[in-house]
């Protein structure tokens, strides 16, 4: 009869390309998770949750905008953006209205209320940069590396 050696997950070379640890989807899954985390606090006085934060970013940049393009700049389905906008509408922050130029197409376009926020907005990014306690240049070649990570894992379309 032949005997294995059992080895427990700590006896595991430490270059095993399979320790949690040198993980790249789990130093992401974290470390978003916990970023998205200290948003709550700093959005909550917006009556905004992270997800509506994200539209109201892209809205501050272009409105009105169709409900398709709007889900390609945030990433997100039209299925998953459409109660976002439904609560965002509900707020008094946007419309939702046809397009003048195209029936099927919606158009999301930012209200008096939902322009003034932007205001109250732009406290959230030295808050959390405060709390993430790291540099500007530091979290700047970051956010270059993650958009490097989202080009190399996004399809061409």
């Amino acid at each position: 009869m032949s005997q294995t050696t059992a080895t427990s997950p700590t006896d595991a070379a430490p270059d095993d390309l399979l320790k949690l640890d040198r993980q790249v989807c789990f130093a992401l899954a974290v470390a978003a998770r916990n970023v998205i985390g200290l948003y709550r606090p700093v959005l909550e006085p917006l009556g905004l949750t992270h997800p509506q934060y994200l539209v109201m970013l892209a809205l501050w940049e272009d409105s009105p905008v169709t409900v398709r393009a709007l889900g390609r700049l945030i990433s997100l389905e039209p299925a998953t953006l459409s109660p976002l906008l439904k609560r965002l509408e509900a707020a008094g922050l946007v419309t939702r209205e046809r397009h003048p130029d195209d029936d099927r197409a919606l158009a999301i376009t930012l209200t008096d209320r939902g322009r003034r926020l932007r205001e109250k907005a732009l406290d959230v990014p030295p808050q959390v940069v405060e709390r993430l306690g790291m540099g500007l240049e530091e979290l700047e070649a970051l956010r270059a590396a993650l958009t490097r990570v989202i080009a190399a894992t996004t399809p061409s379309g």
